[in-house]
C-alpha cells in the first residue's frame, strides 16, 4: 500500500452524515494517508462513477469476518475518503487515488443494492496535549526511523516526510499505515481514539518490527562471510540453523527424533510393538539421515505407530436402532439382520466378545457389498472394504518382508490402519474369486485372519510383530462357495442371501431404487412417475438377476431420458406406462411365459440354479434310427452326462412296464440335448427332467409344459434332494409354470419362498421317478414295477448330502458326497 501524507487542500471538506461503503480488503486506511485503488468490479466502478457526480466522499470500512454476509460482517469503525483522482483504463478497469479525512462509525445501513449506503458519524481525537505524550510521539518517531534505516521495503524519504508532521494523531496514523500489521492489528490502531494508547499500542507493534529485523540483519552479518555464488543453497541451510540456534531449538535429527518418541508414547503400543519400535528408534537415532537405510527404517516405524492398536470406535448397542437402521438400508435379507442384531445383543451382556466371522453367500445383485456398509451404520463401526477379486499373491493378506525395496504391509494392516480403530467391519469382497499362481496362496493366507482362536495374534510379515484382530468383524462375500477351500470355508458362518421374488423387487424399486436413481439425475418426485405396472413389465422383460441391479440401471435409464426431454423444454410431469417403455429401453429383451405353447413329446420343463439366479431350461430326447447310441450335446459337463446315462438304464430297465419295446437300443440311437448350447452346464439335478423327457419320446406321449422339474436319480428311479430350490421356484414362477415337482426331502425348503409364490404354485413331492411321470405323462400303460418297494420299505439313502447340487447356466463343480 502507498501511502503518502494527507494533501492540505483536502483539510475542513465536510463529511455527508450519509455515505456509499466500499468494503476494504486486507489493509486498513487511515486518516492523513493516500491510498491508490486499481478495480474491475462493476459495483466498485458504479459506486466511484456516482461519487464523481456528487460529494466525492466514501466510507472505507474493513471487512472484519469474511464467512459472514455484508454488511454484518463489516467493522464498524472506518475511514471517510476523498476520491481525489480517477483514472479509467481501455480495459474497462478503473484506477482512483484515495485521501483519508476522518474516523467515521457506521451507525446503519440505508442501502444493500447496487452497492451499499450507510448513516455515518465522525469523531475527533481525544487526549490533550502532554509532557507524557510528547514523550511517547519522540519515542515512537526514534523506533521507527530505526526501522526505516533497516527495512528494505522502505524508502528513505519516509524517514524525512514523519519528522515534518507536527500533529501526533497524524503522526500515529503515517507510521501505522507505514508498519507491518495485520488486518486485526491495524483495525485496532483505528478504533483507538484516545491518542496517548494509540501511540502506546503502535510503539509495541514497531518494536516489534525493529526485533524482527534487527535479528535478520545480525543473522544475515552472521552468514554473509561463508557464502559465494556457488554457496546459494548452503546460505539457506545455514540460515536456517542459525534460526533455531537463536529460538533456542536443537538440530533437524534431534527433533526428528524428539517427535517420534512422542508419537510412540501416544500409540499406546503392546508390551512387543513397543519394544519393536524402541530398537527402530533407537537405530534411526544413530544413523545418518541420508544413508538409504534411513527411509526405510523410518517408513516401518511410521507404520508401526500409526496402526491403531488402542484406538477404538463404541458399539451401538441399541437394538431397536439397529434394527431401524438396517430396515431402512435393506429391505427383506431376514437372515442377515437377525444375525447382527443377535450379535449386539450378546455384546451388551459380554464386552469382550470376539466379533463374528460372517460369509455372505449369493447372485450378483442382491445386496451383499451394502449390506456390509449398513451393518457398520447400524452399529457406529468404521467401515473398510477389500477386494480379493483377482489376487494371487500372498503378500498382498500378510504385507512383504522388510528387506524387499518397496515393502507394504498386506491389506488387511491397510485397511485397519485406514480405518483408524481396532474394531472396524471390515469386508472382504468377492473371497470366491482369489487365484493361486508362484507366488503363494492367498486364501491359504487367510486361514489365520479368518479364524477367532488364532487372529488374536495375526503377524504381518512387514511389522513383524502380533496383532490383535479379534475385535474386528470380518464379513466375506461370495457368489459361489465351490471355489471356495474347505479348510477357509469352515472358519466361516455361510449365510445365504437368495434371489428376490418380482413382488420383493417390486418393493425394493419403490423403496429405495427408484427414489436413488431420481436424486442421482437431478429429478425432483414428481417429474416422474413408475407405476407398479410398469416396473414389473421392466423386471419381466427386461431384466433376467436373481437381485436388483440390472433393474436399477434400467430405472436409470429411464430417469435419464426423462431428464433429457426437460432439458430440452418438455416441464411437464411424465408418465411411464408399461407401453411407453419401448421408448425408453427398446425392444423386449426376454421372454419368461410359456403360456399358449402346446405339449410336446420328448421335451421336459427343467429348472436350473446358476450364479446368477435361478432359470429354466427345456431337456430335449429324440429317437433316431441307429445301434443305440447315446448321443448328449448342450456343452454338457461330466456329472450331467452321467445323468443321462443313468435315465437311459432306468428307461431300459422298466421298458416292459412302461409299453415300451425292450430292443429299443438294438435299433435306434437316443439323441438328448439341452438348447442354449454355448452354455456350459453340469450338475446332477438334471436326472429326472431328462428321464421324463427320454420316457416321452418312447412312449410318444406329450408332456405337460407348465410343469417344472427337478432331482436326482438313481439306477432304481429314487429322486435324491437337490440345493437352490428357491432360485428354482422363484424362476418357474417368472417363467409361469404352474406346478413344481421336488424331490420329498426337500419340502423343508418350502420356507424360503415367498409366500404371494407358493399361493401361486402347485408343489408335488416325490420319491420315486414312476410319481413324476405320473404327473407330467397322462398315459394308460404307466404301471407301478412289481420289483418296487413300497414307500414304507426303501428307507433312507445311506448317501448324505453336504453340498448343493445344480445345474444351469454357468460351469459349477458337482456336489461333494459322504458315504
Amino acid at each position: 500500500m502507498v501511502t503518502q501524507e494527507l494533501d492540505s487542500r483536502t483539510v475542513g471538506i465536510a463529511v455527508p452524515s450519509e455515505l456509499p461503503i466500499l468494503p476494504s480488503g486486507e489493509n486498513v486506511v487511515y486518516p492523513s494517508t493516500v491510498v491508490p485503488l486499481k478495480t474491475a468490479d462493476d459495483k466498485v466502478i458504479r459506486l466511484i462513477d456516482d461519487v464523481m457526480s456528487e460529494q466525492k466522499v466514501i466510507g472505507l470500512f474493513t471487512v472484519r469476518d469474511r464467512d459472514t454476509p455484508l454488511p454484518d460482517g463489516l467493522a464498524r469503525v472506518g475511514t471517510a475518503v476523498l476520491v481525489a483522482r480517477m483514472l479509467k483504463w481501455p480495459d474497462g478497469s478503473v484506477q482512483v487515488l484515495l485521501q483519508g479525512l476522518n474516523r467515521i462509525r457506521l451507525k446503519g445501513v440505508t442501502q444493500i443494492a447496487p452497492y451499499l449506503r450507510g448513516v455515518v458519524e465522525t469523531f475527533e481525537d481525544s487526549g490533550d496535549r502532554s509532557p507524557e505524550l510528547d514523550a511517547l510521539t519522540r519515542n515512537l518517531l526514534t523506533v521507527f526511523q530505526k526501522v526505516v534505516m533497516l527495512a528494505p521495503n522502505l524508502p528513505k524519504e519516509v524517514g524525512v516526510a514523519v519528522v515534518n508532521i507536527p500533529e501526533p494523531s497524524n503522526l500515529a496514523d503515517f507510521i501505522a499505515a507505514h508498519t507491518n500489521l495485520s488486518r486485526e492489528e491495524g483495525q485496532d490502531i483505528l478504533e483507538t481514539v484516545d491518542v496517548v494508547d494509540r501511540i502506546r499500542k503502535l510503539t509495541g507493534y514497531v518494536n516489534r518490527e525493529l526485533e524482527l529485523l534487527e535479528l535478520g540483519s545480525k543473522l544475515q552479518t552472521q552468514i554473509k562471510g561463508q557464502m559465494d555464488k556457488a554457496q546459494r543453497e548452503f546460505y539457506l541451510r545455514e540460515q536456517m540453523k542459525a534460526i533455531q540456534k537463536e529460538l533456542g531449538e536443537g538440530d533437524d535429527h534431534a527433533t526428528e527424533m524428539n517427535d517420534l518418541r512422542e508419537k510412540m508414547e501416544e500409540a499406546c503400543l503392546p508390551p512387543e510393538a513397543k519394544k519393536q519400535a524402541e530398537r527402530e528408534l533407537d537405530r534411526l537415532s544413530k544413523m545418518n539421515p541420508a544413508a538409504a537405510e534411513y527411509t526405510m527404517s523410518r517408513t516401518y516405524f511410521d507404520w508401526l505407530v500409526e496402526v491403531p492398536w488402542a484406538k477404538h470406535t463404541d458399539d451401538n448397542l441399541d437394538i431397536v436402532e439397529g434394527a431401524r437402521i438396517l430396515d431402512e438400508d435393506h429391505y427383506d435379507l431376514v437372515k442377515v439382520k437377525d444375525r447382527i442384531l443377535d450379535y449386539l445383543a450378546v455384546r451388551r451382556l459380554k464386552d469382550d466378545m470376539k466379533g463374528p466371522i460372517l460369509c455372505f453367500v449369493g447372485p450378483p445383485g442382491t445386496g451383499k457389498t451394502s449390506m456390509g456398509q449398513s451393518i457398520a451404520r447400524a452399529m457406529g463401526r468404521k467401515f473398510v472394504r477389500v477386494s480379493l477379486g483377482g489376487v494371487r499373491d500372498e503378500a498382498d493378506i500378510r504385507g512383504h518382508r522388510r528387506t524387499y525395496i518397496g515393502a507394504l504391509p498386506g491389506r488387511i494392516i491397510q485397511g485397519i490402519r485406514q480405518a483408524g480403530s481396532n474394531n472396524p467391519v471390515f469386508m472382504l469382497d468377492e473371497i470366491d474369486k482369489m487365484g493361486t499362481d508362484f507366488r503363494g496362496d492367498p486364501s491359504a493366507a487367510l486361514l489365520e485372519v479368518l479364524d477367532p482362536e488364532q487372529n488374536c495374534a495375526f503377524v504381518d510379515h512387514y511389522l513383524d510383530v502380533p496383532y490383535d484382530l479379534t475385535k474386528v468383524m470380518f464379513i466375506t462375500t461370495a457368489n459361489m462357495l465351490d471355489t471356495v477351500p474347505p479348510a477357509l470355508r469352515d472358519r466361516m458362518e455361510v449365510i445365504e442371501l437368495l434371489g428376490y421374488s418380482e413382488q420383493e423387487k417390486l418393493h425394493i424399486a419403490r423403496t429405495y431404487l427408484v427414489p436413488r436413481q431420481e436424486r442421482e439425475n437431478g429429478l425432483e418426485s414428481d417429474m416422474l412417475e413408475l407405476p407398479d405396472e410398469t416396473i414389473l413389465t421392466m423386471i419381466r422383460d427386461y431384466t433376467r438377476e436373481a437381485g436388483v441391479r440390472n433393474l436399477e440401471r434400467e430405472i436409470g435409464t429411464v430417469c435419464r431420458k426423462v431428464a433429457r426431454g426437460i432439458a430440452q423444454g418438455n416441464a411437464d410431469p411424465v408418465t411411464a406406462t408399461s407401453e411407453s417403455l419401448r421408448d425408453y429401453l427398446g425392444q423386449q429383451r426376454f421372454r419368461y411365459e410359456l403360456a399358449g405353447e402346446t405339449d410336446e413329446i420328448g421335451v421336459a420343463t427343467g429348472l436350473a440354479w446358476t450364479p446368477a439366479g435361478g432359470d429354466v431350461l427345456f431337456v430335449e430326447a429324440s429317437l433316431l434310427e441307429g445301434k443305440g447310441n447315446l448321443i448328449l450335446t448342450g456343452k454338457l459337463g461330466d456329472v450331467m452326462q452321467e445323468s443321462a446315462r443313468a435315465a437311459l438304464s432306468y428307461a431300459r430297465s422298466r421298458a416292459e412296464s412302461l409299453g415300451i419295446d425292450s430292443h429299443f437300443y438294438e435299433k435306434k440311437d437316443v439323441h438328448i440335448h439341452v438348447p442354449a448350447g454355448a452354455i456350459p452346464k453340469d450338475g446332477p439335478s438334471a436326472g429326472v427332467t431328462m428321464t421324463t423327457a427320454l420316457i416321452s419320446a418312447l412312449t410318444e406321449c406329450p408332456i405337460s409344459k407348465d410343469v417344472g422339474m427337478t432331482g436326482e436319480i438313481t439306477l432304481v428311479g429314487k429322486v435324491l434332494p437337490v440345493g437352490g430350490v428357491k432360485e428354482k421356484v422363484l424362476a418357474a414362477h417368472r417363467a409361469g409354470v404352474t406346478k413344481v415337482i421336488l424331490p420329498e426331502e426337500n419340502e423343508k425348503d418350502l420356507e424360503d419362498i415367498p409366500q404371494e409364490v407358493k399361493e401361486k404354485l402347485k408343489f408335488v413331492f416325490v420319491k420315486h421317478v414312476d410319481d413324476v411321470l405320473c404327473e407330467v405323462i397322462h398315459m394308460e400303460t404307466l404301471k407301478r414295477s412289481p420289483k418296487r418297494r413300497k414307500p414304507s420299505q426303501l428307507g433312507k439313502p445311506s448317501i448324505a448330502v453336504t453340498d448343493t447340487p445344480h445345474i444351469g447356466h454357468s460351469h459349477v463343480t458337482p456336489r461333494s458326497r459322504t458315504s
